[in-house]
């Protein structure tokens, strides 16, 4: 049986010069995708989860570490976090969460460098 083809999304924000460049190289290459302001839409649990399984990505390997908020709230490395705490960080304050997240079917990845969303679509 084949696989269905599922779409490409991405975790974005739009004013992210990364996340820009990166929607004008899927533009460039004719490749749709589904973008997902999530700062605005915010992050529920269930999908930050799925996003690291997806990816084989620990909460840490996701986090924004130059968004100063991470250190107000104790998250730096030696700080303790676990990755429950790390998580519900996350949904709180989306903007902790490293983009673009490039999300196809069952795999997902941080498109940095943004060249890496066509390992998804090989």
């Amino acid at each position: 049986m084949a696989a269905v083809d599922a779409g490409l999304t991405i975790y974005e924000v739009g004013r992210c010069s990364t996340c820009r460049k990166l929607a004008a190289l899927l533009d460039e290459r004719g490749i749709p995708y589904e973008g997902v302001e999530y700062h605005r839409t915010g992050l529920d649990e269930a999908t930050v989860r799925s996003l690291l399984a997806k990816s084989g990505l620990g909460p840490r390997d996701i986090l924004r570490m130059r968004e100063p908020l991470v250190a107000q709230l104790g998250l730096l490395e030696g700080d303790g976090a676990g990755d429950d705490e790390l998580i519900a960080a996350i949904v709180e304050h989306p903007r902790l969460m490293q983009r673009p997240i490039a999300v196809r079917g069952d795999r997902a990845l941080l498109a940095r460098p943004i060249e890496r969303v066509l390992e998804l679509l090989g």
